[in-house]
């Protein structure tokens, strides 16, 4: 049987004693920070599964066409570990208007899809690239625009 307590005197908890705080006595000559990217098993997969549509000619004597890149996320969803859904496909998005590897690679399968709608190799040709986002869907839209040769 518990001792008997005696209410009228106030209950005080025993707090642990505190550990002093380590003071800084040296500090690193660098400074870390996380960054985010896309891995280069990431944009393997993407364009693996991209859907490329082109269309394009030649007039007077120059080219005007475009190419689009669509990736369907929700396709990858058994090959990578995150959700492939919404918000991931905007995420991916702003990555890739920082990740040079996927831009050039939207770029020269542009460029080849221009060469094959001309008809030859169209040599140096102007091209813009913007990427928008649809749902599950990535979209890759690349303008070529070739001189007169």
């Amino acid at each position: 049987m518990a001792p008997p307590v005696d209410e009228a005197l106030p209950m005080t908890v025993a707090l642990p004693p505190r550990k002093p705080m380590a003071a800084a006595r040296r500090v690193s000559l660098f400074e870390r920070e996380i960054r985010v990217g896309l891995s280069s098993a990431a944009v393997e997969i993407l364009f693996q599964l991209a859907s490329i549509l082109s269309e394009g000619a030649r007039e007077d004597g120059g080219y005007f066409g475009s190419t689009m890149v669509t990736i369907d996320l929700a396709r990858a969803a058994a090959l990578v570990s995150d959700p492939c859904d919404a918000s991931t496909v905007r995420r991916v998005a702003d990555l890739i208007a920082g990740d040079h590897r996927v831009r050039e690679r939207a770029r020269a399968i542009a460029a080849a899809e221009a060469d094959r709608l001309a008809g030859s190799p169209l040599g140096r040709a102007q091209i813009d690239l913007r990427v928008r986002t649809s749902g599950h869907h990535l979209h890759i839209d690349v303008d070529v625009e070739a001189p007169k040769t």
